[in-house]
């Protein structure tokens, strides 16, 4: 912990609190107290903007949950390599997966400076488990797996989790070439969880929202229209019930009304 806690205040000297940060804004619409006033002030116009957007955080946050559960419990896999971690709250990968099957092993993957100051919070695992953290960009595939094969055996299969950070990737064949290079160095029987904000001519206040954070905040998101976010499974076995948004990805209410739509849209492929 010494090493982590060393890098974990250099960090904190890299964050700026005077610009508003995509991670502390989910983390306070969330309900998270990791946010400054900067944040909550643009989470609130972005709010204005489209009413909606705070579902998203929760929709996309128990979507993460939904389908750990699955794979862990229905699927029986053990290991788990979440990239794009942001701040912790309730629930993280470890904590689904664990509580499913203690024996689980979790990597997270974040080279945002405020996730990597929190990092203490996310080193937490059962005695049964292992939990690690990589200071690591997205981009780097051969350091990300040199280092997380300290935690994990890519001998067997891996859950590979990208809850909204491929839309910070703004070229559309770079982001699905990291995709499927991440993909390629999993064995078979490996699964893909992905979600992306979406953009849709029936969804106009999402684009506003978008537009605004592009304006004032960092780092700049890239919006794709569900098609587009398909894509990102092309090779594999998509589960039912596909690419939805992320409130209908199996709800955990079996019966009765769907729940509303909400324009981040998830889905989970397996790789034959």
């Amino acid at each position: 912990m010494t090493e982590i806690s060393a890098a974990s205040l250099e960090a904190r000297k890299r964050i700026r609190t005077d610009q508003p940060h995509t991670a502390r804004i989910w983390n306070y619409w969330l309900g998270g107290k990791d946010n400054y006033p900067v944040d909550q002030a643009a989470g609130d116009q972005i709010r204005e903007l489209h009413p909606g957007i705070g579902d998203y955080a929760l929709a996309d946050r128990q979507f993460l949950g939904r389908a750990v559960r699955y794979l862990a419990g229905r699927c029986g896999i053990r290991q788990f390599l979440d990239i794009g971690t942001g701040l912790p709250t309730a629930d993280n990968t470890h904590e689904v997966a664990q509580r499913v099957a203690p024996e689980s092993r979790v990597v997270y993957v974040d080279n945002d400076p405020i996730v990597l100051a929190h990092a203490e919070a996310l080193l937490t695992s059962t005695p049964e488990g292992s939990t690690a953290y990589l200071d690591e960009d997205l981009r780097n595939i051969d350091a990300i797996f040199e280092q997380a094969a300290q935690t994990l055996d890519f001998s067997r299969p891996v859950a590979l989790v990208l809850l909204g950070v491929v839309i910070f990737i703004e070229d559309d064949e770079e982001a699905y070439g990291v995709v499927r290079r991440l993909m390629d160095r999993l064995p078979s029987g490996s699964y893909l969880v992905l979600s992306h904000t979406i953009t849709r001519p029936d969804m106009p206040d999402v684009d506003a929202a978008v537009a605004f954070w592009n304006e004032n905040g960092t780092p700049k998101l890239t919006q794709r229209t569900p098609g587009a976010v398909s894509r990102f499974f092309e090779g594999l076995e998509l589960l039912d019930p596909g690419v939805v948004s992320c409130n209908r990805w199996r709800p955990e209410e079996a019966a009765g009304e769907l729940p509303a739509e909400v324009a981040m849209f998830g889905g989970v492929g397996r790789k034959p």
